[in-house]
């Protein structure tokens, strides 16, 4: 059975008319696809034999062997999950490499976490349909206190230079404010307090100059790359951070003191405590805070520096990248023996800290920091997923983790992942992308290789100006 034009018309006024779904042009067709006898997977659970219609960028209907128009295209079976977010990325201004690469993934939306006017721009470029990219969530310029390691960090001093960086966010159309690393605690209190004056959220990495969880108590809605988690569960925490406290800092040398409070941080996941674990969770549950452990990343800091020079995936990064990533690892990635073992099992121990947030009711958020060493946009979603199994979430969580819990409803933005095999009997199914639909855009096969290819074109040209990433 098929419907008539009429039919279809009436789908779209009653379904879409509010979100401007009518046809453009008067008599013009919707342009309808179906996902038929597919097997639906989003946070509501799963949904066997359905039928999924879409017309441009919104979910007409869903259900059990609907009417489609005639001139549908139709794909067959597989499974569909809500499309993915990647929730922490540095890149973005590469735009011809950054966004189809996500797309290609079946990654919808990104959390930019460095911010500056040409990607508030070209936020609202995506947004308006003249650039085809994920959906752009876009952070502050990093704001970070004196001695920052961060070359191009907005460096504030003063309780009052933190509100005017605050200020200045919200003017310039960030969508939260990222903070950092070397920020006191009256600084940040008084940058938790101006983001409320001025309604945005802050975000982040856990300063070394402030508990994790006095942190979440002044609004931090969610931790970076699991930095201050083990100390924050550590039965040794009080004396950690008095060494940490009384640690000398060269300021020709900043770098240093910060890599002394990582291996004080390894220390304290030596002497993890279970019940200061819950408490620390029942802080950041109550608090609506959230971890974005960046595993990715995490394991490329914690490895030799050449373990993943090699990766075939390199052919699509910008060129300068590899001299750029090489160079980043010299101060980061462990050299002798001794240290490549202590900070394997540094990241195993910090792996388990996750999961056992996680267990706690904590939410757990996928991001890559793609833009860093070995972190390639798009791709190393599917690597953050599996990795977030392996230490200890179900697929079925680490699914709700990537999508933000989304659930698919006729008239929501039909943002979905046709994939080939079961994400849920195993999670690095999410790999097998078949088709991508996303901003009206149907990438099947052949469309996502032709976007492939371009990418790895662009990547061999020069590009003018970098911004150096950071974790």
């Amino acid at each position: 059975m098929t419907t008539t034009r009429r039919e279809v018309l009436g789908w779209l006024a009653g379904l879409g008319a509010a979100a401007g779904l009518l046809p453009r042009e008067a008599g013009a067709s919707p342009r309808v696809t179906a996902l038929r006898g597919a097997t639906l997977i989003d946070s509501s659970g799963v949904r066997l034999n359905t039928t999924i219609v879409l017309a441009d960028n919104r979910i007409l209907a869903i259900g059990r062997d609907l009417p489609l128009p005639r001139g549908s295209t139709v794909l067959e079976g597989r499974f569909v999950i809500p499309g993915l977010w990647d929730m922490h990325v540095h890149g973005a201004f590469l735009d011809r490499i950054t966004l189809p690469l996500c797309l290609v993934n079946g990654v919808t939306g990104i959390r930019e976490m460095w911010g500056f006017p040409p990607i508030y721009e070209l936020r609202g470029r995506i947004a308006r349909g003249e650039v085809l990219g994920p959906e752009l969530v876009v952070g502050s310029a990093i704001i970070d206190g004196p001695h920052s390691t961060l070359p191009g960090a907005l460096v504030v001093s003063t309780p009052d230079e933190g509100r005017q960086a605050v200020r200045d966010a919200k003017a310039q159309g960030a969508d939260f404010v990222k903070v950092y690393s070397y920020l006191d605690l009256p600084t940040l209190t008084a940058i938790a307090d101006e983001c409320t004056r001025q309604a945005i959220t802050f975000a982040g990495h856990c300063s070394n100059h402030v508990p994790l969880g006095d942190a979440s108590d002044l609004g931090q809605k969610t931790f970076e790359h699991m930095y201050g988690l083990s100390l924050a569960t550590s039965t040794r925490e009080t004396q950690l951070r008095q060494a940490i406290a009384d640690l000398p800092l060269d300021p020709a040398n900043s770098f240093a003191w910060f890599q002394q409070v990582l291996e004080f941080e390894r220390q304290a996941a030596l002497t993890h405590s279970r019940s200061k674990a819950v408490r620390l969770a029942n802080r950041l549950r109550r608090n609506n805070s959230a971890l974005c452990p960046t595993m990715v990343a995490m394991r490329v800091y914690s490895s030799p520096a050449d373990r993943f020079a090699n990766d075939p995936r390199m052919k699509y990064m910008p060129s300068f990248y590899r001299d750029l990533w090489r160079d980043q690892l010299k101060n980061w990635a462990p050299v002798t023996q001794q240290e490549i073992r202590q900070q394997a099992e540094f990241f195993r121990r910090r792996q388990d800290q996750v999961a056992e947030m996680h267990e706690h009711g904590v939410e757990v958020l996928a991001g890559t920091d793609a833009g860093n060493p070995y972190s390639f946009s798009g791709f190393s979603v599917h690597d953050e997923l599996e990795l977030l199994v392996e230490a200890g979430l179900s697929p079925k969580a680490v699914l709700k983790a990537a999508t933000r819990d989304a659930t698919v409803r006729p008239g929501d933005a039909a943002n979905l992942v046709v994939l080939d095999g079961d994400p849920l009997d195993d999670i690095r199914n999410t790999r097998h992308v078949h088709t991508v639909l996303a901003r009206g855009k149907v990438l099947g096969p052949a469309e996502r290789r032709t976007m492939l290819a371009d990418v790895e074109k662009a990547a061999q040209e020069p590009f003018p100006t970098v911004q150096r990433t950071c974790c």
